[in-house]
């Protein structure tokens, strides 16, 4: 997590809603991305329901989405904000990365697939290139 605190130039703000349901890794996921110049964490949720009520009503540019939540699935949060809200960008973090999956989520319109084992740190990088693609 060292760089992610410089990741971010200040000209912008990227705003960011975070779906996790495991309370260790979402507040990893907070403290990281609240140390990010350029980010602004507009919300949160553990489900599936609360997900997409909260997505929907704060419209984040971009959402950091798990795929297994309890006793639901990020797959079908996935699903139906891009349904509703095309235009936001999904960066799916999981521990499920295989191919099945990684191939089911960019199916429904995941923009980036990440294993949270080896993966986690490339969301900083990710983030910065939205945010210069944005800018352009």
């Amino acid at each position: 997590m060292g760089t992610a605190a410089v990741c971010l130039a200040k000209t912008s703000v990227t705003r960011i809603f975070v779906v996790e349901d495991s309370e260790l890794i979402r507040e990893r996921l907070l403290s990281m991305l609240a140390s990010m110049s350029g980010v602004e964490v507009i919300g949160h949720a553990e489900t599936a329901g609360d997900a997409i009520a909260g997505i929907l009503a704060v419209r984040p540019e971009v959402v950091v989405l798990d795929i297994k939540l309890k006793a639901s699935s990020g797959i079908e949060v996935l699903q139906t904000i891009k349904r509703r809200l095309a235009s936001v960008t999904v960066i799916m973090l999981t521990n499920y990365a295989s191919e099945e999956y990684r191939k089911r989520c960019l199916e429904a319109g995941a923009e980036y697939f990440l294993d949270k084992t080896n993966e986690f740190e490339q969301l900083c990088p990710i983030l910065h290139q939205l945010k210069r693609n944005a800018q352009e």
